[in-house]
């Protein structure tokens, strides 16, 4: 076995997917305060195993891809949640996440039809995105304020656009991808 398949940043990504399954049995429960806590947890250790996989230098295919995995399964969480536990604030928002799923799954399904796997570009719009998405879902659920998850949905939306055009223009699969518009172009075996 690889040691880098027990690193750090691995181990954490593990983690948040092993969360998953806890997420979905405390939302199928109804217990929000407990579930949003875990969910902490979970987004906590999704900052920290990039953080570390940099800092570290342990950045791998494997971690990009354990990590978008963590990412789209802990989102597909956050959704259940609130469509189990707050379903008056699932019901007012559909139209929004509905566009989110739209934005996870059409680049998704992309990918796979193009390259047959999962994209882990983790551009810096998704990035941004994610780390925006955290708070916006909080200050919905706590305070009831929906126009910062509004605007988050939407740059997710930009990010799927981005994250599509990157699919089109890559010849080859590739992982941290930061911007469509920084696709080395010295790599045309990778380009269309």
């Amino acid at each position: 076995m690889d040691s880098k398949i027990y690193s750090v940043p691995n181990l954490l990504s593990l983690l948040r997917l092993g969360l998953v399954p806890v997420l979905v049995w405390l939302a199928t429960e109804q217990m929000g305060q407990v579930f949003l806590l875990v969910l902490v947890v979970s987004l906590v250790s999704d900052v920290l195993d990039g953080y570390l996989a940099r800092k570290l230098n342990q950045a791998s295919e494997l971690g990009a891809k354990l990590d978008s995995w963590g990412d789209i399964l802990t989102y597909a969480a956050m959704m259940l949640g609130l469509h189990l536990i707050w379903p008056d604030i699932f019901a007012k928002q559909a139209g929004f996440l509905i566009a989110t799923m739209l934005a996870f799954t059409l680049p998704t399904l992309a990918a796979f039809r193009k390259f047959g796997g999962y994209p882990s570009y983790h551009t810096w719009g998704a990035k941004l995105a994610a780390v925006l998405m955290a708070p916006a879902y909080y200050v919905l659920i706590l305070w009831g304020e929906d126009s910062f998850f509004r605007a988050v949905i939407l740059l997710h939306v930009l990010v799927a656009a981005e994250e599509l055009a990157i699919t089109f223009l890559l010849r080859e699969p590739r992982s941290n991808v930061v911007s469509v518009f920084r696709l080395r172009t010295g790599r045309i075996s990778d380009l269309k």
